[in-house]
């Protein structure tokens, strides 16, 4: 089994910056394409940012295009979301997941979820 490990979540002022962390840990077999969703209260969770497993092709949602970054970390199947310029919109639950396949939109094809990390963001 693998097991995804979210980090980095708090509360941040609108405009500034926080950084998430994800980390794989348990059988992992080779590097997964991953990506970053994000929930908040009474919505579905959402589609936020993707990488490939090579690292070469990400994916945004347009509402974080530009403000946003999903670069890989030198671990394997290790990913962060960098976000910048944070807007109260922004405050959700982080997840963090992994597709055995290809990088993708949409969260019913992930096979593994971290437990998610908070983002807060005020005014």
């Amino acid at each position: 089994q693998v097991q995804l490990e979210e980090s980095g979540g708090g509360l941040v002022q609108a405009g500034g910056s926080l950084r998430l962390s994800c980390a794989a840990s348990g059988r992992t077999l080779g590097t997964y394409p991953m990506g970053w969703f994000r929930q908040a209260p009474g919505k579905e969770r959402e589609f936020v940012a993707a990488i490939s497993r090579s690292g070469g092709s990400t994916y945004y949602a347009d509402s974080v295009k530009g403000r946003f970054t999903i670069p890989r970390g030198d671990a394997k199947n290790t990913v962060y979301l960098q976000m910048n310029s944070l807007k109260p919109e922004d405050t959700a639950v982080y997840y963090c997941g992994a597709d055995r396949n290809s990088a993708t939109m949409d969260a019913d094809r992930y096979d593994y979820w971290g437990q998610g990390t908070q983002v807060t963001v005020s005014l």
